[in-house]
């Protein structure tokens, strides 16, 4: 394979409005379903354990059994810390190009099987179809986008170079990563995580979310027929148990994760440690969540804030780490805001995700939709609801989307994670102050700005803390290589994913310096 790639370019999302684009999609779900449930193993290296501990069932149907899966142990664990380590010499040595061009015939394998591959992530996870074919997509994009920064890497740096001696700096793998992926994204992220490993000459270990297996064991079909060695690649599914079996290994050098910040801190915390057995400190990539706000200021275009908010609050049932949570809204636009708002809250279409209209679906569970419910119910009771869609499906896990406002300051909503479709407006008196609740939110991963004066588009820019700012559009939607993806403060430690740094988290860095000024030579 040639160093050389054509750019990168994503991958086009579905024409939703060409018949012919929803009729591939809904053959991709004829297919699935005739073969539902399917099974998902225990795999490490040639090895595969069936079992049926673990159930995903569809969100919206839960009576649908969508994967029956086995759940790895703790001695499973160990087994695949030790493939990898046996795997690992092999693919670590494996020329940068056959690395790269592994992932894109993975990604072409996705390309191929994209409507079934959309159609599991409707099933399994509940995901409309726009928002299930756009997870492909990017599950794609970032196999295309890491094997060609692998090859970028393979070059290193540029380093100062005097008289009498030779600098070179070089990028090695870390060694085996542990991949813990969550099920809102459950093809994109796991594949991002992995895909990011391999492209690096690491062995990754993927544990995908209990509820998403059958997404997982797409992830490793794909990688494994695209020529990854199957020592450098294994399938744990499992709940948390197997998590924390990842983390506290001392074959493992790194973890990927994104999930919940009380899990991402826990992660951090156990990495931290360092027992005898373990001659490194562990690297921790973790993307923990957001409480993302929205500003419209006193000159915003309602036209284009409305349908934005609308989109980043309520898609996917607000299930997004990104999603907007909160709108802190200029005073003198408040009320016209909340009228139309609660408009176009109300005929949101609420429905089951395989039909082509749904805008929301269902939670991903039973106990994601008792959560929310209760969010939802202190928020009635501490404030006002100026919309609400009540109209539900007689089945499955679904809320109905709400506006909530005139709620007290120290009103937990206001500050912590729903994920779910609730979203909270504010009155503020300027973008000052609407700043400065920004400022004091422990999360720092998307915000949003509505307003038509750059001053103050600059003085956003300037002073928001968030990882993602989105200016005059949507807050959710981050596009491999366009918006790199990643949260500061207690949202994530560790680089962007979909961007130029990220693969630096996966390799260590190796300096020679070489004396060019030799005194005789042995032969």
């Amino acid at each position: 394979m040639s160093t050389s790639l054509p750019s990168f370019a994503n991958e086009p999302l579905a024409e939703l409005r060409r018949a012919a684009a929803r009729e591939e999609l809904l053959e991709g779900l004829r297919w699935l379903d005739q073969r539902l449930p399917l099974r998902v193993p225990v795999w490490i290296g040639t090895e595969r354990r069936e079992g049926e501990q673990l159930h995903s069932t569809d969100p919206g149907a839960p009576e649908r059994v969508v994967a029956n899966a086995a759940e790895a142990s703790a001695q499973d664990v160990s087994l695949a810390v030790a493939t990898a380590a046996r795997g690992l010499e092999r693919w670590a040595s494996t020329p940068v190009t056959e690395r790269a061009a592994a992932l894109l015939r993975a990604a072409a394998w996705m390309r191929e099987q994209r409507p079934r591959l959309a159609a599991l992530v409707v099933r399994e996870c509940g995901k409309p179809w726009p928002e299930a074919d756009a997870d492909v997509c990017e599950a794609i994009d970032f196999l295309e986008y890491y094997a060609r920064g692998a090859l970028a890497l393979e070059a290193g740096r540029e380093l100062l170079q005097a008289p009498g001696e030779r600098n070179g700096l070089r990028y090695a793998p870390r060694g085996i990563v542990a991949a813990i992926s969550p099920w809102n994204f459950p093809l994109a992220i796991p594949t991002g995580m992995v895909a990011a490993a391999l492209a690096t000459g690491n062995a990754a270990l993927l544990k995908p979310a209990e509820q998403a297996p059958l997404c997982g064991l797409m992830i490793v079909e794909a990688l494994r027929d695209a020529g990854v060695p199957p020592a450098a690649i294994a399938l744990l599914p499992g709940g948390g148990e197997v998590g924390a079996a990842l983390v506290r290994d001392p074959g493992v050098h790194a973890i990927a994760f994104t999930g919940s910040g009380a899990v991402g801190l826990e992660i951090l915390r156990a990495a931290a440690e360092t027992p005898p057995a373990q001659g490194h400190i562990k690297r921790v990539i973790a993307e923990m969540g957001g409480k993302n706000c929205v500003i419209v200021d006193a000159d915003a275009d309602l036209d284009e804030a409305i349908p934005g908010i609308v989109r980043s609050a309520f898609a996917y049932a607000g299930q997004k780490c990104s999603a907007a949570s909160r709108v802190l809204v200029h005073e003198a636009l408040a009320g016209v805001l909340l009228e139309r708002l609660g408009g176009a809250v109300e005929v949101l279409v609420v429905g089951q995700a395989q039909e082509l209209g749904t805008e929301v679906g269902p939670l991903i569970d039973r106990e994601a939709q008792q959560r929310v419910e209760g969010y939802c119910a202190a928020a009635t009771a501490a404030g006002r609801i100026v919309a609400e869609r009540g109209a539900l499906p007689d089945t499955g896990w679904f809320c109905a989307p709400a506006v909530v406002t005139d709620l007290p300051p120290d009103a937990p909503v206001l500050r912590e994670e729903v994920f779910g479709p609730l979203l909270t407006v504010e009155p503020v008196a300027g973008v000052e102050q609407a700043l400065e609740r920004v400022r004091e939110l422990p999360f720092a991963l998307t915000g949003g700005l509505y307003a038509r004066n750059p001053r103050t588009v600059a003085r956003v820019i300037e002073r928001s803390p968030v990882g993602n700012l989105y200016v005059n559009r949507p807050i959710t939607g981050a596009m491999v290589g366009r918006q790199p993806f990643g949260g500061n403060r207690r949202s994530g430690v560790g680089a962007k994913a979909g961007g130029p740094d990220y693969l630096l988290q996966f390799v260590e860095e190796r300096v020679v310096c070489e004396n060019t000024v030799r005194h005789g030579l042995v032969i």
